[in-house]
């Protein structure tokens, strides 16, 4: 019997980039990996995260936007940065804990553009994060 492999995904708001990416990996993987999400500084779960991530069955409406901290002291066989923000400001994380570097466009704000010109880029962002994530549980799951 195999143990999980733990995995912290960290963006800056933990808002909507890591938020989709945690889905996507418990979604498709979650039997290999134990996935957990934060940000650099916690806000809020994007409502537009969370449309576009049911829109492919997943739901993460029970998330919550959750600030590195939380994880202090906690081992991690993997820690993935998913902006350039956080993998600057990452803490350090000790032992056998591989960090690995991605960055994904941060999707506009509530009052930039239409919502349907939003809702594309969170779609598009939500497309190459799963395509990534997808990519790493092969290579290391």
């Amino acid at each position: 019997m195999s143990v999980k492999k733990r995995v912290l995904i960290l963006c800056t708001g933990n808002s909507a980039r890591s938020q989709m990416a945690e889905g996507l990996l418990r979604h498709d993987a979650g039997d290999r990996f134990d996935v957990e999400s934060a940000g650099i500084r916690a806000s809020f779960v994007r409502p537009e995260a969370i449309a576009v991530m049911r829109e492919v069955g997943i739901d993460v409406s029970g998330h919550r936007s959750k600030n590195v901290n939380e994880f202090e002291g906690q081992p991690f066989d993997y820690v993935i940065t998913v902006c350039d923000n956080a993998r600057e400001t990452c803490p350090v994380f000790f032992g056998a804990t591989a960090k690995l570097h991605e960055s994904f466009e941060d999707p506009p704000a509530p009052d930039v553009g239409s919502e349907e010109e939003r809702m594309a880029i969170f779609r598009r962002v939500r497309d190459e994060l799963r395509a990534y994530f997808r990519d790493f549980a092969a290579r290391v799951g």
